[in-house]
């Protein structure tokens, strides 16, 4: 059996997208995923099943459709991968959960998802922004010192803007963090 992080997008965000984490244990744990646990309230989901990545992912994704009609992405990670992501924080000297965020994607950027993440830094740049983004494989973290909601840096670069077959989804520090303790 191996360990998964299951990220789902836009659950329980602005009164949308509504999936009650109880009803989401039970649901998957119904579909085989095994020693399921939830973290907070927005889609975070720690796991065990002999499955692969994408298997997994799409078990969780027919889920979220046959049981609360919502079509949403969902990025997995197996342990190994999610830990090495974390261990690898291009700014780990950032200590403020709510200037740094890990964007996850079902796959490493493609040649266009890096062009896209330079035009966004050279737009910030031009800009006199603060903000910096640094790609390492299927994740992108984003150091916004002024916060995310302020940021053009994060709206360019926004998962739900990504390629389509990017689907991708973001996290602040904390639950990175606290996502990684789960697995431990």
């Amino acid at each position: 059996m191996r360990t998964h992080v299951a990220l789902l997008r836009g659950i329980n965000v602005g009164g949308h997208g509504k999936v009650p984490m109880a009803e989401l244990r039970r649901a998957l744990g119904e579909r085989g995923l095994d020693d399921v646990v939830t973290h907070v309230q927005s889609g975070n989901v720690a796991l065990t099943s002999s499955a692969g990545d994408e298997e997994v992912a799409a078990t969780i994704a027919a889920a979220l459709v046959e049981e609360f009609a919502l079509e949403r992405p969902v990025v997995v990670l197996g342990r190994e991968d999610y830990l090495a992501a974390v261990a690898a924080n291009p700014f780990a000297r950032v200590t403020e959960p709510t200037q740094l965020h890990a964007a996850f994607h079902a796959r490493p950027l493609s040649a266009a998802g890096h062009e896209r993440v330079a035009a966004a830094l050279a737009a910030e740049r031009a800009k006199g922004g603060r903000g910096d983004a640094v790609v390492d494989g299927r994740v992108v973290w984003l150091h916004l010192p002024d916060g995310l909601g302020r940021s053009e840096l994060a709206g360019r670069l926004a998962a739900r803007t990504a390629e389509p077959d990017q689907g991708g989804t973001m996290r602040n520090l904390a639950t990175v963090r606290k996502l990684a303790e789960l697995l431990d």
